[in-house]
């Protein structure tokens, strides 16, 4: 009976479609779930860019965990820890682990004749994974080579902010102050320019050469400021936390310094906890989406049913029991819905398309951190919001279908 109730469905849809009283109806709620269906797609895709674009803007910076001393303040002038490559390795065997990387931090100034900007020189090793800045390049000079080459030890790169700030570019000559015990002076070379467009950070940091921080902290070749591992997952970021703790806590290196791990969300907690915000956002419009679309497909389905009710009466007249009429407009409901979700997925899948290729939207980077709308792809979670459309749009239609039980053959039979 389940496919002649279909059978019926669809041999009356063309007639119902057409007539005045339900031609709106149906044209109302196939756009509600239309628009729906396109706003929840479009706002997921935007907030999962927007999360992934911010998080690995973060993690460039300062890798997925940091291994510090357990000693250290929150000032980028550290206390350095031992790592030879036996801690590394050990790191690095770890289930998750991607990579482990040295670097070295300390606190500097930047001078021209009449311009100075206070920054952090962040020291890497030739062994650097150079890719989060190589992507991020401005310009750079051609004994680099794009930043495939490593960095001299006299050559840096900057932001495009403080390029600016300082008025310098590509082969620029810059001193570099740091002051401690007395104050040292550098001179370096701009190699390259980036720009990540994360303000905070690039108003900030300076990439250069980790042994210059070791010569200016009298340092030897294993002693560093810090460790950045690197996760295969990010989604599996506090189960390998809790593995580079237990590797790492309690354990002194070769000078008698305690050794401490912290993960990026804990370091940057304010950051992540806005990006969480972002996810109520989310949940917030599919609720309303949903609630809009399955009000529309309501009104739509009832409109149907009155305006179906000779049909009613024949069929019931006929021996049709109340669940095999109910069918007939669930069936009728779920072409609506069909088609409205189709068009949906077409309108949604297009705009998201559009700004991924185009970057037609802008945004402020200085508020934001990105300079446009960011898209990011996720299928699966694209096919769970269809299935999950579909399945609640049917099961709101399944109460408003009872009214045809309250109609009576009898009397739609003398009405008519």
């Amino acid at each position: 009976m389940v496919n002649f109730s279909r059978f019926v469905a669809n041999r009356i849809r063309s007639s119902v479609d057409g007539t005045e009283v339900s031609r709106p109806a149906v044209r109302i709620a196939t756009a509600g779930i239309c628009i729906g269906v396109a706003v929840m797609i479009v706002t997921i895709f935007v907030a999962i860019g927007f999360k992934g674009e911010v998080r690995d803007k973060v993690i460039g910076f300062g890798g997925d965990i940091e291994v510090t001393n357990f000693e250290n303040n929150n000032t980028y002038e550290m206390r350095p820890i031992t790592a030879p490559e036996e801690l590394i390795s050990k790191l690095q065997s770890l289930d998750g682990v991607s990579r482990v990387e040295r670097f070295a931090t300390k606190p500097g100034m930047l001078k021209t004749d009449s311009v100075f900007a206070a920054v952090v020189y962040k020291g890497v090793d030739s062994t650097y994974n150079m890719s989060f800045y190589r992507k991020s390049l401005v310009d750079c000079n051609t004994s680099s080579e794009n930043l495939t080459q490593p960095l001299g030890k006299n050559e840096i790169l900057i932001s495009e902010i403080l390029a600016k700030k300082l008025n310098l570019w590509v082969d620029s000559a810059i001193y570099c102050y740091f002051i401690q015990d007395k104050i040292r002076v550098r001179k370096f070379i701009v190699a390259g320019i980036y720009s990540t467009d994360f303000y905070d950070y690039d108003n900030l940091f300076v990439i250069g050469d980790l042994r210059v921080v070791q010569q200016l902290n009298e340092w030897d070749s294993v002693q560093v400021s810090g460790l950045e591992v690197y996760v295969e997952d990010f989604n599996m970021l506090s189960e390998v936390g809790d593995d580079v703790y237990f590797a790492t806590a309690n354990r002194l290196d070769e000078n008698g310094e305690s050794l401490y791990s912290r993960t990026i969300c804990e370091i940057n907690s304010q950051v992540f906890s806005w990006l969480a915000l972002l996810d109520t956002n989310v949940w917030v419009i599919i609720m309303l989406m949903l609630a809009v679309a399955g009000f529309n497909m309501i009104s739509g389905l009832i409109i149907l049913i009155l305006d179906g009710i000779n049909l009613i009466g024949i069929m019931r007249a006929l021996g049709s029991t109340i669940w095999d009429v109910r069918k007939i407009f669930i069936w009728q409901a779920v072409s609506l819905i069909g088609k409205g979700m189709f068009w949906g997925n077409i309108i949604g899948l297009t705009l998201c398309l559009i700004q991924y290729f185009t970057h037609i939207i802008p945004l402020d980077p200085t508020a934001y951190y990105v300079s446009y709308v960011p898209i990011r792809f996720d299928w699966l979670l694209w096919m769970v919001l269809n299935i999950g459309t579909l399945l609640f749009s049917l099961l709101v239609l399944v109460g408003p279908s009872h009214i045809v039980s309250r109609i009576s053959p009898a009397q739609v039979m003398r009405y008519e």
